[in-house]
């Protein structure tokens, strides 16, 4: 199984993921958030890069054994696709955010056949909106969808009913409360600091309000 606290503590040393509850982060939504994650920056550093493309393959191979096709997500989850796929010898496509504006046209990057089984690759799952419009764009062109895999999740209650109403398992490498323990135990932040950083999760957004 994964080991949650490694990829953790992975992620900080490399400053992929950064705290700041001083000075928020204002994500595209417009919540203000004390933390910004960046899993883009892994891709960098090849170790690190190496040691979480394993990680995700393994879940691959344990959780969705009977995958036949893998889908990166555009854009941060296109590498991430290619290198899982490339480990586990698998097909593989990627989903772009909307159809291309020239050429063919296409949504959908790669060759793929109506119901084969897909397991989708994210880098982060946050609201789990974009990720789960990527699972629609699958199954509208018939494709199975048996499952979702990502680097991080913030653990947001709004995600977990949204995959569960959508019939859509998932497994992350790590999650917020484990980056959280993580980042205490390195001495990065205060205790008063995981009080704020917890409560943030709770209502992100309306946590600006609230400080």
């Amino acid at each position: 199984m994964t080991n949650e606290k490694a990829v953790a503590e992975k992620l900080l040393q490399i400053n992929a993921i950064k705290l700041n509850p001083q000075q928020p982060f204002t994500w595209a939504s417009g919540w203000k958030s004390p933390i910004y994650c960046d899993n883009r920056k892994v891709l960098s550093f090849p170790y690190t890069r190496d040691f979480i493309k394993s990680e995700m393959s393994n879940v691959v191979f344990e959780k969705f054994p009977d995958a036949e096709i893998l889908a990166g997500v555009a854009t941060a989850g296109i590498a991430w696709g290619a290198m899982v796929a490339d480990q586990l010898k698998l097909p593989y496509i990627y989903v772009r955010p909307k159809p291309k504006e020239h050429g063919l046209g296409n949504q959908i990057e790669g060759f793929y056949e109506k119901g084969q089984k897909v397991v989708v690759v994210e880098d982060l799952i946050s609201t789990g909106k974009s990720s789960l419009q990527v699972v629609e764009v699958l199954r509208k062109e018939g494709l199975e969808v048996v499952g979702m895999v990502s680097i991080f999740n913030y653990g947001f209650q709004l995600a977990e009913d949204e995959f569960a109403a959508a019939g859509v398992p998932y497994f992350s490498l790590t999650n917020y409360t484990s980056l959280i323990t993580a980042a205490l135990e390195k001495g990065m932040v205060s205790a008063d600091e995981e009080s704020t950083l917890l409560k943030w999760r709770e209502s992100p957004s309306t946590w600006n309000t609230n400080l």
